[in-house]
């Protein structure tokens, strides 16, 4: 089977619509020029997409992914997809911090906050009612959505999927990229010996994929492979050597059974930073080191619009193909002698057949998509997700780690609460953690009871992270000293950190975690997210890998953007983690069942059916562990009572929550307890008993509910 490009949707500073894109890169144009959106000190050029939009109470991120998504599906046919795919990182923050500079605490007026929430509300759009998912791997995020996108129809997940990537400017990304000094004054230049920087940009890319045994009609461009890797080297700077961008390119081309010199071009990620150009450029000369292809960035054009930029460079790496078409690299004017390579000058129309589109990011998130001309016949090439076996489990609640919280909870005690940061530390590195605030120290000690739980674990692959809300403290701290003084100063260290992945990052670079390094966040879904992600992207070769889910609660901000927190009188917070490793026996976790629980007629009687029916339902399952937020309490226990009312069911039902409290990942300790409870064949004993009860050998199903409808097994085999 193939996967192929059907439809394409952009919105860029070089205009709407992949045609007036091409256009714009025939004729060497800039988009590049004066912020009008909000008011600033530092007059720094920008790619600003000057299109006006309807629904003004939207977030612009929103608003411009919508005329993206739409442009997508009229260019396919308007065919609904199985799945919506998105790379996000500023979300409703171009909304959400006017709100928090005018001191609004209505939490109904941050309902799209949530980098995950631009996914749901184009699932809306296009009546998508499977699995909505949200990457959010900086700037490397939208092509990271494009590569889960692609390992989810591998997988047999997914027969089409919309996928992309959108950021809009906002004050934070602004201010922050300012305070780190990567802004230039005077226009980005990637490449040029004379570069001081990038130019900040908007934008959005959403591009249809099918999944078909011979090329569509209709069909742009093939996708052929794609590489992950993390550089486990810094949190904002590249390896000067670019190893994990050379692996990640070596990764693409080899998945796409191609050679380096089949490459015709490469879109280059191409920054116009110092730093950035150099590492890239190494990278690209050790991997082509007998023969360079054509290569240049658009960005001296477009400008950098973060998550957007791999899948609007995706699209222009169909476009290349389509045109025959090498863009120029916009703005350079002195290649840089240094770097050994000499990207394109001028628009160039030449035979392209195989493109290689690089995106990388903050906390060194390399991505790499290889992508073709439609070919005739495709490589008869099946991947099925194999079985993934708990090697080590972790879990943080208010009642301390891993032991405290599992001796808690079988005990049908309240876990709720937050742990003093000093007690959440106390088994990582001093050093290594003191100017980490509480979600990275949380997911850091997560990953390390998680490696120590397991017996013989060697370095983890790869890292998959889930973060309902990402990292609160520094969100909030960049903001309040922006706004105490006037928008002219911020802090570089909180915005690095304000970042979704950048826990990920962090535990990568402890533990050097070279592999796939995935944040996935979609609020109470987001660790089930992430768990798909590691069904389909976990390495295969038998190496451990981890998939960490962990939130931290904020006093200002968690009662405004989680409306289960607004709802309780206990601030918690916590997380679970789990070692896995790819095998056929032992305690096993798999994910079977993500759907939007509004997005069709029967969602429990799909569960049931997948499930494999009220009978399987009945024999297999000893326990179900419901998650149910607070926020929508009244539907989660309705789906519940259908589903038990589906099955025949007489299995305990444990509403874990009650014990664990409120917070996003809840269902990332809920399925570390789970995997506690087959251990030892127990399950906490029900409301007005004192002991635990047998399992009896059954398997504990995780049930998410809401507005999403998820189910993870925890099993024996």
């Amino acid at each position: 089977m193939g996967i192929y490009i059907t439809g394409i949707g952009t919105i860029t500073a070089l205009g709407r619509g992949w045609r007036q894109t091409a256009d714009s890169l025939h004729r060497n144009q800039s988009g590049i020029g004066e912020l009008t959106l909000f008011e600033h000190t530092a007059p720094l050029p920008v790619g600003e997409i000057k299109q006006e939009f309807s629904d003004p109470e939207l977030p612009r991120t929103h608003r411009i992914t919508r005329a993206a998504a739409e442009d997508a599906q009229d260019d396919c046919g308007g065919k609904i997809p199985d799945a919506v795919i998105m790379g996000v990182t500023t979300g409703g923050m171009p909304k959400t911090e006017v709100l928090l500079k005018s001191g609004i605490d209505d939490p109904h007026a941050y309902q799209y906050h949530a980098a995950g929430s631009v996914a749901e509300y184009i699932a809306d759009l296009c009546q998508c009612s499977g699995p909505v998912l949200t990457v959010s791997t900086a700037c490397s995020s939208g092509a990271a959505a494009v590569a889960l996108g692609m390992a989810m129809m591998q997988s047999g997940l997914a027969g089409s999927v919309l996928a992309g990537g959108a950021d809009a400017l906002c004050r934070m990304t602004y201010h922050g990229f300012n305070a780190l000094q990567l802004l230039s004054a005077t226009g980005a230049k990637p490449f040029d010996r004379d570069r001081d920087g990038m130019s900040l940009s908007e934008g959005a890319a959403m591009l249809f994929f099918e999944s078909a045994k011979a090329a569509p009609e209709n069909a742009k461009a093939e996708m052929l492979g794609f590489g992950l890797s993390c550089d486990a080297y810094h949190a904002a700077a590249p390896h000067p050597e670019g190893r994990g961008a050379c692996r990640s390119m070596d990764s693409a081309i080899r998945a796409a059974g191609v050679k380096p010199a089949d490459i015709d071009y490469i879109n280059l990620h191409g920054t116009g930073t110092i730093n950035n150009d150099a590492a890239e450029a190494a990278a690209v000369n050790t991997l082509f080191s007998s023969s360079l292809p054509r290569l240049s960035s658009i960005k001296g054009a477009a400008g950098h619009s973060l998550a957007a930029a791999g899948a609007i460079e995706l699209a222009v790496s169909a476009i290349s193909i389509s045109d025959n078409l090498i863009p120029a690299n916009h703005g350079m004017q002195n290649p840089d002698p240094k770097l050994g390579i000499n990207p394109q000058s001028e628009p160039e129309t030449r035979d392209i057949k195989t493109v290689l589109s690089n995106s990388f990011g903050f906390g060194g998130n390399n991505a790499a998509l290889a992508v073709g001309r439609p070919r005739d016949k495709t490589h008869e090439r099946e991947f099925f997700p194999m079985p993934m076996a708990v090697a080590g489990t972790a879990c943080l609640t208010g009642a301390g780690k891993t032991a405290d919280t599992t001796n808690a909870f079988l005990e049908g005690a309240a876990c709720g609460g937050m742990l003093a940061l000093a007690e959440i530390s106390a088994n990582l590195p001093p050093r290594a953690v003191r100017r980490l605030k509480r979600l990275p120290r949380l997911a850091l000690s997560l990953a390390r009871e998680a490696l120590d739980n397991a017996e013989h674990a060697s370095e983890p692959s790869g890292v998959f992270f889930a973060t309902g809300w990402g990292a609160l403290t520094e969100t909030n701290d960049f903001l309040n000293r922006l706004f105490e003084n006037q928008e002219r100063f911020s802090s570089p260290m909180d915005f690095v950190g304000s970042v979704h992945n950048a826990p990920a990052g962090e535990i990568a670079m402890m533990f050097d975690a070279t592999g796939p390094n995935i944040t996935m966040t979609g609020g109470d879904s987001s660790f089930e997210q992430a768990l798909i992600a590691a069904s389909v992207m976990g390495d295969s070769t038998g190496a451990p890998f981890l998939v960490i889910g962990a939130d931290e609660c904020h006093q200002r901000l968690s009662p405004l953007f989680d409306f289960s927190v607004s709802c309780t009188q206990t601030l918690c917070d916590g997380g679970g983690g789990l070692c896995l490793k790819r095998a056929e026996t032992g305690l096993m976790v798999r994910p079977v069942f993500f759907r939007r629980a509004d997005g069709e007629k029967h969602p429990i009687q799909s569960l049931v059916k997948r499930l494999g029916g009220a009978n399987a339902v009945k024999n297999r399952f000893g326990a179900i562990f419901a998650g149910i937020p607070a926020g929508c309490r009244q539907t989660g226990e309705k789906q519940v009572h259908m589903f038990q009312t589906l099955t025949g069911s007489v299995a305990p039902v444990l509403d874990y929550r009650k014990q664990t409290g409120e917070f996003a990942s809840a269902s990332a300790a809920a399925v570390s307890l789970a995997a506690a409870c087959v251990q030892q064949d127990l399950i906490p004993p029900q409301p007005g008993g004192k002991e635990p009860i047998a399992l009896n050998g059954g398997a504990v199903l995780v049930l998410g509910t809401g507005k999403n409808l998820t189910a993870i097994e925890v099993f024996r085999a």
